[in-house]
């Protein structure tokens, strides 16, 4: 990739960044995305400002034969149409070779979810290592486990909390969310309670969870880490167990006691319905359940 690509790589991403607050990890996968894309056409002698629609075909389809899948495949496509969205719009090169190429098709596959009394396992055994053991790490994994499931917050929302983020004795949490956005959303019981006694042993500081390193605050890979230790104590599959998997059991169980969808979007900070609409499996199970016990003829 030449000097010239790279700066019109970094000024895409400053656009992004500034223009329409894209994360930073947003930022730093489309980054990589772009860089793959333009040292590909670049083994063909191709530019990033000469690129064909052709071309991205081909990058897409190269994709594709090194085993990539569909939705990854789709989530590049999607950078590559942005950039030269970007490169049109500022009169760089006068077409957009992305224009009438056709995303590659995934076919979404239902969430990995716990069961409630999986997640009951879990919170319990946090729970009473808390208690038993009484030392920072212990409280802070029993905390991150009752927020993550009584919110259904991303583990980057989580994570790099603030504790201004906690209002009105704990009841409300204020989330930032992506692109900079933020929802309220409520806090239950055990969780409010289990926050105020977890802020009763901090030192005064800016982050709910705090750590030595550069952001300041626990990282995703450490509370995934610890959250796997404690399924594998718990007797949960660890490798079923991840932050992610929370988020979605989080969903599917409001669904399941009766949650409107549009409730649970706001919750978990979708800007699109049509991203909680992959729980709709749990109101299908409801519905036919329903049917087949309350229909007049069910008995029959």
């Amino acid at each position: 990739m030449s000097r010239i690509e790279g700066h019109l790589i970094d000024a895409f991403l400053e656009m992004m960044s500034a223009e329409r607050g894209a994360a930073a990890n947003t930022i730093a996968a489309y980054r990589r995305d772009l860089t793959d894309y333009a040292a590909a056409l670049a083994s063909k002698g191709v530019s990033l400002s000469n690129a064909s629609r052709e071309d991205v075909v081909g990058f897409v389809a190269s994709l594709e034969a090194a085993g990539l899948s569909a939705s990854s495949s789709a989530r590049k496509l999607s950078a590559i149409r942005q950039f030269h969205k970007f490169l049109t719009a500022d009169a760089i090169r006068p077409d957009d070779p992305t224009r009438i190429v056709s995303s590659p098709k995934a076919r979404r596959g239902l969430p990995k979810v716990l069961s409630v009394a999986e997640i009951d396992r879990l919170l319990s055994l946090a729970e009473a290592e808390a208690n038993r053991e009484g030392t920072p790490a212990a409280l802070r994994l029993y905390v991150l486990l009752e927020l993550l499931y009584a919110t259904g917050m991303r583990v980057s929302e989580l994570v790099g909390l603030r504790r201004a983020a906690v209002m009105r004795d704990a009841t409300y949490l204020t989330i930032r969310g992506k692109g900079g956005k933020e929802r309220i959303v409520p806090v239950n019981d055990r969780a409010r309670d289990a926050i105020k006694s977890y802020l009763a042993t901090l030192e005064p500081g800016l982050f709910l969870f705090p750590a030595n390193g550069e952001e300041g605050h626990l990282s995703r890979q450490v509370f995934a880490r610890d959250l796997k230790g404690l399924a594998g104590r718990a007797g949960v599959g660890a490798a079923r167990v991840t932050p992610h998997v929370l988020r979605h059991a989080f969903a599917s169980h409001l669904l399941a006691g009766g949650a409107d969808l549009r409730v649970v979007q706001t919750l978990l900070g979708h800007a699109d319905i049509s991203t909680t609409q992959i729980y709709t499996h749990v109101l299908d199970d409801k519905l036919r359940s329903l049917v087949e016990t309350q229909h007049p003829l069910a008995d029959d």
